[in-house]
C-alpha cells in the first residue's frame, strides 16, 4: 500500500511542485497581511502558514486543500488579543480551540458541511471570486490603503473596499498597472490550447511566469526608468533573518497562566465554531473544484485542523483553517496531490529562513494579477447564466448567497444562503408530497412521499377543486408516513363525499401514522381500500 501511495505522489510531482511554488507566492503576502490585520506579530502569520503547509497537509484527507491563517478570523483574533491584553494569552485560546476541534473530529461532527446545498457552495465560491477582484484591484493599480489579507471581506472593510475600488482609479501607479495588465495577459495566454499542447511550456505554470515578469520589469524600471518603478510600499515585505538563529528567535510561546482567565475559554469556543465551519465549507467547495472529483473525509479534516491549531498556538502562530483562496490557486495551478500543499509550506520555510531579502523584490501588483485571474474563474458570467437557466429554486439561493456575502461576511452570507436553500427544499417537498390529476370525471389524489402537517393546506386546496358527481381514488401506496392531521382531513372528505355524490376509493392510506388501524374502523364508510358513495 505504501509503495502504491509513493508511486502515486511521484507520478504527480511534475504538477505538484510548480503548483506548490505558485501557492507559496500567493500565500506569502496573505500570511503577512492577515497577521498585520489581526494586530498580531507578522511572524505569527508565517508560522501559521508553515504549520498549514508542512503538518496539516499530511493529516488532512483532502489532496488539494491548503490550510493557513484565514482572513475570516482576523476580527475575532484582533478583538481577542485586545480583550485578553496579551498575544501570548491568545495563543492559549488557539491551543484550546485545536483541542476542541480534535474532539469534534472524534465526535464525527464533520457531517455539518454536507447540509449546505450545491447552489449555496457555488454562490460562496462566486462571492469569493468577486471579493478577490474588488480587493485586488487597488493592489493591481498600485493603490492600497488597507493591507489586510487579499481574501478578507470583513464588516468594517466591506464598505471601504468599494470606496478603494473607485479611489484606485484616481491614484494609478503606471509601473504597477503595466505589471498587472501584462501579468493578466500572460495568465490568459497560458490558458490557451497551444500552450497546453506544447510540452515544455505546459510544464511551466503561468502564475510563475507572471511573477518573474513583475520582478524583471521592476528591476529594469528601477535602473533605467525610475518613474515607472514600484515603490517599496507596494512590494512584498518580509522580515529578513540574518541566520537560522534569528528565525527561531521569532517564535513566541503561549502563557498558560491565562488558563485561569475565563475569557480565554469564550475565545477558544468562538474560534472552534468559526474555524470549523469555514474549514468544512472550504472543503466542500474544494471537492467541487477538484478535477478528479475526490471526496475528502470531513471528520478527518476536523482532526487535522485541530492538530494544526494546537501546534500553531504552541509555536506562536495564528489560528488556521482550510482556505478556499489558496486551495483554488492550487487547483488552478495544476496541483494534483497533497505534495503541492507541502511544497508551498517548504518554500515558505526556506524563503523565510534564507531568502527573505530576495522575495522582497516581488511587486504586489504581480501577485494581485494571479488573484484577479483566480477571482474571474470563480465568478465568471457563464456561471451566473448556468444557474439562471436551472430555474429560481437554484438561482435565488446562488445569487442571494453571493449578495449576502458581499454585503456582510462569509459566515453570515452562507447562513442567508442556507435559509433560502432550505426554503426551496421545503417548498419542493411541499408541492411534490401530494398531487391531484384529473381525467374526465375521475380524479387521482396521490400521496407520493412522507406527508406532514405542512401539506394540510395543499390537501384542502385539492379537495376543494374536486367537482361533484365524480370518482376519486386516494392512493397512498408510495407514502411511508402520513401525519395524523392529514388523515383527519381525508376522513372529513370521506364523510362529506356522499353529499356531493362523490365516489371515493382509498388505497393503502391508514395505519401509516403509527396509530392502530382499528381506531379508524368506527364508520363503515372509512374502511381502508373500500368505497364510499
Amino acid at each position: 500500500m505504501i509503495h502504491k501511495h509513493t508511486q502515486y505522489y511521484f507520478h504527480h510531482l511534475k504538477d505538484d511542485i510548480p503548483a506548490g511554488i505558485v501557492v507559496f507566492l500567493v500565500a506569502l503576502p496573505l500570511c503577512l497581511g492577515i497577521a498585520l490585520a489581526s494586530g498580531a506579530p507578522l511572524f505569527s502569520g508565517l508560522t501559521a502558514g508553515l504549520v498549514g503547509g508542512l503538518i496539516v497537509s499530511w493529516f488532512s484527507g483532502s489532496q488539494l486543500s491548503v490550510s493557513g491563517p484565514a482572513a475570516g478570523l482576523t476580527v475575532i483574533v484582533f478583538n481577542a488579543i485586545e480583550t485578553l491584553g496579551s498575544f501570548q494569552g491568545f495563543l492559549v485560546a488557539c491551543v484550546l480551540a485545536g483541542v476542541l476541534q480534535l474532539g469534534l473530529g472524534f465526535l464525527r461532527a464533520g457531517i455539518i458541511g454536507a447540509f449546505f446545498p450545491s447552489s449555496v457552495i457555488k454562490g460562496m465560491l462566486a462571492a469569493i471570486g468577486l471579493i478577490l477582484i474588488i480587493k485586488q484591484f487597488p493592489h493591481a493599480t498600485g493603490y492600497d490603503t488597507s493591507y489586510e489579507g487579499d481574501e478578507s471581506y470583513m464588516q468594517e472593510t466591506a464598505e471601504s473596499s468599494f470606496y478603494e475600488l473607485f479611489d484606485a482609479m484616481n491614484a494609478l501607479s503606471s509601473g504597477a498597472l503595466i505589471i498587472s495588465i501584462i501579468s493578466l495577459g500572460i495568465l490568459i495566454v497560458w490558458e490557451m490550447p497551444f500552450i497546453k499542447h506544447t510540452r515544455l511550456l505546459s510544464l511551466i505554470p503561468g502564475p510563475l511566469i507572471a511573477v518573474l515578469w513583475g520582478v524583471g520589469f521592476n528591476l529594469t524600471a528601477t535602473q533605467f526608468f525610475p518613474n515607472l518603478s514600484v515603490s517599496a510600499k507596494h512590494m512584498v515585505s518580509l522580515p529578513a533573518s540574518e541566520d537560522v538563529g534569528d528565525f527561531f528567535n521569532n517564535i513566541m510561546f503561549p502563557d498558560f497562566s491565562f488558563l485561569a482567565h475565563p475569557q480565554v475559554y469564550v475565545v477558544a469556543i468562538t474560534l472552534t465554531l468559526i474555524a470549523s465551519l469555514e474549514t468544512l465549507l472550504s472543503l466542500e467547495a474544494v471537492d467541487k473544484l477538484d478535477p478528479l472529483k475526490r471526496l475528502a473525509p470531513t471528520n478527518r479534516e476536523l482532526k487535522a485542523q485541530g492538530i494544526g491549531n494546537i501546534l500553531s498556538g504552541l509555536l506562536g502562530g495564528l489560528p488556521i483553517t482550510a482556505v478556499i483562496v489558496r486551495s483554488s490557486a492550487n487547483i488552478n495551478a495544476g496541483g494534483k496531490t497533497r505534495i503541492s500543499c507541502f511544497v508551498h509550506g517548504l518554500c515558505l520555510l526556506v524563503s523565510v529562513m534564507f531568502f527573505a531579502h530576495y522575495l522582497n523584490y516581488i511587486p504586489l501588483s504581480g501577485l494581485s494579477a494571479i488573484l484577479l485571474h483566480t477571482g474571474y474563474k470563480l465568478a465568471k458570467p457563464a456561471l451566473f447564466m448556468e444557474f439562471y437557466k436551472k430555474g429560481m429554486s437554484q438561482f435565488l439561493p446562488f445569487a442571494l448567497t453571493v449578495l449576502a456575502i458581499l454585503l456582510t461576511d462569509l459566515l453570515k452570507g452562507m447562513a442567508v444562503g442556507l435559509v433560502i436553500g432550505l426554503f426551496f427544499v421545503i417548498r419542493a417537498n411541499y408541492n411534490a408530497a401530494i398531487t391531484l390529476t384529473q381525467d374526465g370525471d375521475h380524479y387521482l389524489l396521490s400521496f407520493n412521499k412522507d406527508v406532514s402537517f405542512l401539506n394540510k393546506a395543499l390537501l384542502r386546496k385539492f379537495i376543494l377543486n374536486i367537482n361533484a358527481d365524480s370518482k376519486v381514488t386516494v392512493n397512498a401506496s408510495k407514502a411511508h408516513f402520513i401525519d395524523h392531521d392529514i388523515l383527519e382531513t381525508v376522513e372529513d372528505f370521506l364523510a362529506a363525499a356522499s353529499d356531493s355524490n362523490i365516489s371515493v376509493e382509498v388505497i393503502d392510506l391508514f395505519g401509516k401514522e403509527n396509530i392502530k388501524k382499528d381506531y379508524y374502523q368506527a364508520d363503515a364508510s372509512q374502511q381502508p381500500n373500500g368505497t364510499t358513495g
